[in-house]
């Protein structure tokens, strides 16, 4: 397939974090007023990829939407702490993945994270090198279709693919106007994608 740039999803695409993105909201959370349960593993992956709103809502849905996003700062804060000195488990063939595929082409990320968790994934993992631009919902506070578009339009991409994990991630691509490919390794199930990955490094013999 003709291809001049990948987008990465990249919670359940490039990484799982969800083991010490738990263990960092456990501590944050311990002794919260009203916080009566803190997140599960199993119940982070039911909502990654999700907008902080949605997310909180589905994780705290007896608090107020202010109460919920004092407590989502302060969680994100010890998360990105935590991730960037212990890191996540990065999906088998990941490294080889970037390091083959950002010689042929650029590579991106486009996540809907806060501000501080994608440098938290380059800087946990020393990835930096592989990746020429990034964007979040946590520093444009757009929909993640349009911060697909606003990476494709900012780098000149004229036939970008953009690879996930969910349903969410296939609607926001398709939106943005770029094929799909799914992850299947990841959280998610989807439909009639462009392509699908049992593991990453599927990824080289398609771009």
């Amino acid at each position: 397939m003709k291809c001049d740039g990948v987008l990465f999803d990249l919670d359940g695409t490039l990484w799982d974090a969800t083991v010490p993105i738990a263990k960092s909201w456990a501590i944050a959370l311990e002794g919260e007023p009203g916080v009566d349960h803190t997140p599960t593993v199993q119940e982070l992956e039911g909502v990654m990829g999700m907008t902080a709103e949605d997310l909180t809502a589905t994780l705290f849905p007896r608090l107020s939407l202010e109460r919920r996003m004092e407590l989502f700062d302060k969680c994100c804060q010890a998360e990105c702490v935590y991730l960037t000195e212990h890191g996540g488990r990065l999906y088998q063939g990941i490294p080889q993945l970037l390091e083959e595929l950002s010689q042929r082409l650029p590579l991106f990320i486009v996540s809907n994270c806060n501000l501080e968790y994608i440098p938290s994934f380059l800087d946990g993992h020393r990835l930096h090198r592989f990746f020429k631009d990034w964007e979040c919902i946590g520093r444009t506070g757009k929909a993640k279709w349009e911060n697909i578009r606003l990476v494709v339009e900012r780098n000149h991409l004229q036939a970008p693919v953009y690879v996930g994990d969910t349903a969410m991630d296939q609607e926001a691509a398709g939106k943005a106007g770029v094929p799909f490919f799914h992850a299947a390794y990841g959280f998610g199930k989807v439909q009639g994608a462009a392509a699908r990955l049992e593991k990453p490094l599927d990824l080289l013999a398609l771009v």
